[in-house]
């Protein structure tokens, strides 16, 4: 067996990368908490999908999971050792680093833009530029989606709260009271709060300009700490998700992944046709740019996107001297050599 490779905030210490036995009969199980930013178990799919289908297992992992508000609760449960893994997005990771908590984005499992700015079908509002002066929803005042939209209109010269407003509203049924009574003009939400806001008889139309595309989404993450002491455990997470992603994204096996899906959160899966729905949304978005680079690749210049939009908007009071600390590709060839 090739030695594993050894991942540092610097890089690699040891270049070669290896494949771990996946029989692990005679391994101690590990225990891990994986943590994500809302309920649906859509959003994280590899997690519940991988749990199911024993690919955690093969890799002498046990997983539980959990759900918290946003994903500065993400980062904060990580930083207190609460989680092993989370999916946060990159705009709090990078501002985090910049803070001093070294946290590794690791698995970029939505490489497009997983938000959007979200309006009702009939409104005039044509494009961000309408919203000068507008209140705008987001699930919460600290999550991803702030980050996301804050670029963007920061792209059309606006800030808050010169600008704009924004105000927490929670998702999905809370955030669809809040536009019916007038409260926001639009919403900043993800493909779930789409759906569940549009299921609910309320058509949503995005907003967003195409090239934001490149915005990408939520991603896996760890400590770097943890990730430096344990790299075998990120290796075997990570091809547990690749694995999972491969998977899913096999039409013969959709009924057998929405049952491990509603293991994990039987409400969001009572409506199979939504369901269906929402989960082809989430694949799409989670299909790599260039699929040579592997699954769960970072692609720097996307990296650098997030960084200087964020230095722009003032969400980062100064520029990071190398915004490639706050990610890393070390394992991805690890995790696509499946057997």
């Amino acid at each position: 067996m090739k030695t594993l490779a050894r991942f540092t905030r610097k890089g690699i210490l040891a270049a070669t990368l290896g494949l771990m036995p996946l029989a692990a009969a005679a391994q101690d199980v590990k225990e891990i908490t994986f943590v994500s930013p809302s309920p649906s178990a859509i959003n994280s799919f590899p997690v519940h999908v991988a749990v199911g289908e024993g690919y955690f297992a093969d890799e002498g992992l046990s997983v539980t999971t959990q759900a918290v508000n946003g994903s500065s609760a993400i980062l904060q449960a990580l930083a207190a050792g609460q989680a092993d893994f989370g999916r946060p997005g990159p705009a709090p990771v990078i501002v985090a680093n910049s803070r001093g908590v070294e946290v590794t984005f690791l698995y970029n499992s939505l490489p497009r833009s997983s938000f959007g700015i979200l309006v009702q079908e009939g409104s005039p509002i044509q494009s961000p530029e309408d919203l000068r002066g507008a209140t705008i929803g987001v699930g919460t005042a600290d999550g991803a989606e702030v980050g996301f939209a804050r670029a963007i209109l920061s792209d059309y010269g606006m800030s808050e709260p010169a600008d704009y407003t924004f105000i927490p509203v929670g998702d999905g049924g809370p955030a669809t009271a809040g536009l019916q009574r007038g409260d926001i003009v639009a919403y900043v939400g993800s493909l779930a709060d789409r759906a569940i806001i549009t299921f609910r008889g309320m058509p949503m139309r995005d907003i967003t300009p195409e090239k934001f595309d490149t915005l990408f989404g939520n991603g896996f993450a760890a400590m770097t700490a943890y990730v430096n002491e344990n790299p075998e455990i990120v290796e075997g997470f990570g091809r547990a998700l690749v694995r999972a992603t491969i998977f899913t994204r096999d039409p013969a096996n959709r009924d057998r992944v929405l049952d491990h899906l509603e293991v994990a959160n039987p409400q969001e899966i009572e409506d199979r046709g939504f369901a269906n729905a929402l989960l082809d949304a989430v694949l799409a978005k989670g299909l790599p740019h260039n699929p040579d680079n592997g699954w769960g690749y970072n692609d720097p210049e996307h990296w650098q996107v997030w960084h200087d939009n964020l230095v722009a908007s003032g969400d980062l009071p100064a520029a990071l001297p190398d915004v490639s600390v706050v990610y890393s590709n070390a394992f991805v060839e690890a995790w696509n050599t499946l057997p």
